[in-house]
């Protein structure tokens, strides 16, 4: 054995033996349990960040330690490879995206093996190669023939700067979710699926996610949004009937008038002979979508001169065209109850609109909307035949008078819509569709399919080649001319079915039902919850749809689900003369710190001097981004991902700092160091348990209540931080036992090989060798420590005494010694009766086990 730890030759060895001997690759085995671990897949953006890495080592932990469980365990990887990044990195770079992408896969793939991920190369696939995505070209058109997919002019989410369109789930604040351009408003022709006709099942399927964490299951019950209310109607004199939703039919009393959307029908009638609404309704569409601004901006509106009757009272209403009614949500109209709504207040203050209360305090108080709505549910007044009314009666008293005069009903709505799927870039698989000169729309036949997008191909700015060359459009369906879809699909579309390919990616279907109904649904899947409405909903709706096709038979794709936090690293800048702000990386700046730790001085490799802004997440903006590929070089994959998996617990932002690194390689090199002393002095005596002394047994009951804590850590908890802990302090103990006897020695290697077992699955390199060291066989077929209960039984018990709260002895006892026996023993000790003696014994208080306390005056 080396005396000295060398990272980088270990390593290289240990990986060229897992990747001769494709120690990673399995098959359906059902003589076997299966464990399925999944880590969001990346994108192939060049080069991997530490929030790629602390991602996958999480993931590979998690399937190391399941295999030494004894399980089948599947770690798959592959590309998430179209979208934006590749199209305008390829805009910038005079190229195109494919061999910008091939070209990243490569690099960041040979990264990925530097790590030491276990994973199953076999069943790598990129999601841009028409292998992948014709499956779900053909399972579109299958959604098309079932009506669960259709196309329609609607306003969309416009992102000006990337010149495509948004799903609502892709707009946060008003902005794109990735450039955060402000987001416009856009009436264009799109495909749309029907993730809407799985409302109420992804809602209530939620509550048997129990491996879930509850935060990312809030976000999506109220991202879906369900509600009860009544759908009512509005007459308008020689228009269509006016269709309106309310949770809150109870102040239907007090609508003073109707709000609509810029979108709606009934605006764009109004606005033909009305140059000025027009201008309003222009404006409007140009509107920021984010509900939480909708709230706080400004409420605008026009009169349409339109006039709506009330259902019930018959009284005759204004309709209104305003700037906080949107058309995708609900019908896109509103009844307006100004007393009863601040936005309506707020809408009906600002134009002289009427205030008419309908609803008064349950409790008697006095009513006053004199400055802002009463929103509160109370009692009904100035409602006919419904005052004095609570809400949940008149509710139910409102929706059967509509119901029976045929204008109303009651009904369930979900905030949820559509989820979109055109978009109008390049870098995308292409639409099944095809559209014939009599204007019909047709899914291309599944022999034709997939529709290929050309790779080699000249960009021209934003705009998509296949737009720009008309001939790659002209086809035929059923042998009269036609014209190919130029949209392409959200890149959500891989994403939201990739884990089910990874269970047979050679197949020549879709899915192999055999091995996708052996592997699913995963057991673990590790991501960002920042997806949380966005892929992990989708994939939850793609499952539904494939479980419906036949080809899956769970309900959902993910048991358990684990939210990694961000990676956060110092950032550091100087400001220039002219006032620029030069963010500077952390590995070029050295410090200066006082004794409390706090930064008093910061300099930076040409000597400027450098501000501490704090920890925030890396990013390229910041210049704090830490290369892992460096830090690999530095200390070697094992103390890169020791680290990831010690700073914090693994749900919670983890802050870099290369002085924790550091340490994490000294832990490394102390593991090294002790089993090369051990091991130099030969084979150890098998272990005679009935031999052992008092300070054996107690140093070995560390070793087996460590092994218990840690696999509890990692397998229930999955609290890896507290893991890693438990085993260094076990390190520390073990470095400072005696090595005396044979027995001494026995005891430290049944310790150190648990130790090397249980450092496997988080540094498996260094842990691979150390086992072969330690006279084991390899460790890719050893399994998991098992806890000795016998060896925890505790013989003695340390009993602390106290006389009147204070310590005044500590007493070794047997570990079922009775209560009046250690009274005995801790009364008559010395240091006990110096503090007695004199004194009257009111009372002996004893914690089995722990504490005797004695009280006297």
């Amino acid at each position: 054995m080396q005396e000295q730890y060398n990272p980088q030759e270990i390593e290289q060895k240990v990986q060229k033996h897992w990747d001769e001997n494709k120690t990673f690759v399995v098959t359906e085995d059902p003589s076997k349990e299966k464990f399925y671990c999944l880590s969001m897949f990346p994108y192939p953006s060049g080069r991997l960040h530490m929030g790629h890495v602390r991602n996958y080592t999480i993931g590979d932990v998690v399937s190391r330690f399941q295999r030494l469980q004894g399980k089948n365990v599947m770690q798959p990887i592959g590309w998430d490879a179209f979208g934006l990044p590749a199209e305008n990195a390829a805009v910038k770079n005079k190229t195109a995206p494919a061999p910008w992408t091939y070209e990243n896969i490569e690099y960041m793939k040979n990264q990925l093996k530097l790590l030491g991920f276990g994973y199953d190369w076999n069943r790598e696939f990129a999601t841009c190669t028409p292998e992948y995505y014709r499956w779900e070209q053909e399972f579109f058109t299958q959604l098309y023939n079932k009506g669960l997919v259709y196309k329609k002019t609607s306003s969309v989410n416009w992102c000006p700067n990337d010149q495509t369109v948004l799903a609502n789930e892709q707009v946060e604040d008003g902005c794109c979710w990735r450039c955060d351009t402000p987001v416009e408003q856009k009436e264009i022709p799109q495909w749309f699926i029907k993730i809407t006709a799985y409302a109420q099942e992804l809602l209530d399927e939620l509550d048997n996610l129990d491996g879930w964490p509850e935060m990312v299951k809030t976000m999506q019950r109220n991202w879906i949004g369900r509600s009860e209310g009544v759908e009512l109607t509005f007459k308008v004199a020689d228009q269509a009937d006016l269709e309106v939703y309310t949770t809150r039919p109870d102040t239907l009393m007090g609508v003073t008038y109707v709000g609509i959307a810029a979108g709606h029908p009934l605006a764009t009638q109004a606005a033909q002979n009305n140059a000025e609404l027009a201008e309003f309704i222009d404006e409007c569409k140009n509107n920021k979508v984010a509900e939480a601004e909708l709230a706080t901006m400004e409420k605008k509106g026009m009169d349409t001169g339109l006039k709506a009757i009330h259902p019930l009272n018959g009284r005759e209403v204004p309709i209104f065209v305003a700037n906080f009614v949107l058309m995708d949500y609900g019908t896109g109209a509103v009844m307006a109850v100004p007393a009863h709504d601040q936005r309506d207040y707020e809408f009906a203050t600002k134009y002289a609109l009427d205030i008419v209360p309908v609803i008064k305090p349950a409790d008697g108080s006095e009513l006053d909307i004199s400055e802002v709505a009463y929103t509160e549910k109370g009692v009904l007044f100035d409602s006919g035949d419904f005052d004095g009314l609570s809400f949940k009666d008149a509710f139910d008293a409102i929706a059967a008078k509509l119901e029976s005069e045929k204008k109303g009903k009651k009904t369930v709505n979900f905030r949820l819509r559509d989820w979109g799927v055109s978009r109008q870039r390049y870098w995308g698989a292409p639409i099944p569709m095809v559209t014939t000169q009599d204007g019909e729309v047709h899914p291309v036949p599944a022999d034709q399919l997939p529709v290929i997008l050309p790779e080699d191909v000249v960009m021209d700015g934003v705009t998509s080649p296949i737009k720009a060359d008309k001939a790659w459009a002209e086809t035929t369906f059923n042998g009269e001319p036609a014209l190919r879809e130029t949209d392409t699909f959200d890149t959500f579309m891989e994403s939201s079915w990739y884990y089910a390919r990874y269970c047979s990616p050679q197949a020549d279907e879709m899915l192999d039902p055999k091995a996708a109904n052996y592997w699913l649904p995963v057991d673990q899947y590790v991501g960002g919850i920042e997806h949380a409405c966005m892929h992990l909903l989708y994939s939850r709706f793609f499952h539904k749809l494939l479980r419906d096709a036949g080809m899956v038979n769970s309900d959902e794709p993910f048991k358990k689900l684990l939210c990694q936090g961000m990676v956060l690293a110092d950032a550091y800048h100087y400001t220039t003369e002219k006032g620029t702000k030069v963010w500077v990386s952390p590995t070029d700046v050295t410090v200066e710190r006082d004794e409390k730790g706090r930064i008093v001085k910061a300099v930076d490799s040409e000597g400027n001097d450098v501000v501490h802004t704090g920890m925030t997440k890396m990013s390229k903006s910041k210049n704090n981004g830490i290369d892992p590929q460096e830090m690999v070089d530095k200390y070697g994959a094992d103390t890169v991902r020791l680290f990831m998996m010690f700073a914090s617990p693994a749900d919670m932002t983890l802050e870099w700092q290369e002085s924790g690194v550091e340490g994490a390689n000294r832990f490394l090199k102390r593991v090294w160091k002790l089993v090369n002393e051990h091991t130099s002095k030969g084979a150890s005596e098998p272990l005679d348990n009935s031999t052992l002394t008092g300070n054996q047994k107690a140093l070995r009951r560390d070793v087996h209540k460590t092994i218990a804590k840690v696999t509890d850590d990692i397998e229930r908890r999955q609290t890896y931080n507290t893991a890693i802990a438990a085993i260094m302090e076990l390190m520390n103990k073990l470095a400072k036992a005696p090595q005396e006897v044979p027995q001494d020695r026995a005891i430290l290697d049944e310790a150190l090989k648990a130790v090397v077992a249980m450092l496997y699955p988080i540094t498996p390199h260094i842990s691979y060798e150390l086992w072969e060291i330690l006279g084991e066989s390899a460790m890719d077929t050893a399994t998991w420590p098992t806890a000795d209960d016998k060896a925890m039984i505790e013989d003695e018990k340390l009993i602390v005494v106290q006389v009147n709260g204070k310590l005044r002895a500590k007493l070794t006892v047997a570990a079922d010694a009775s209560k009046e026996h250690v009274e005995s023993l801790g009364l008559n000790n010395e240091n006990v009766v110096k503090f007695t003696d004199g004194k009257t014994i009111r009372k002996v208080i004893y914690v089995p086990g722990k504490l005797l306390n004695i009280v006297a005056n």
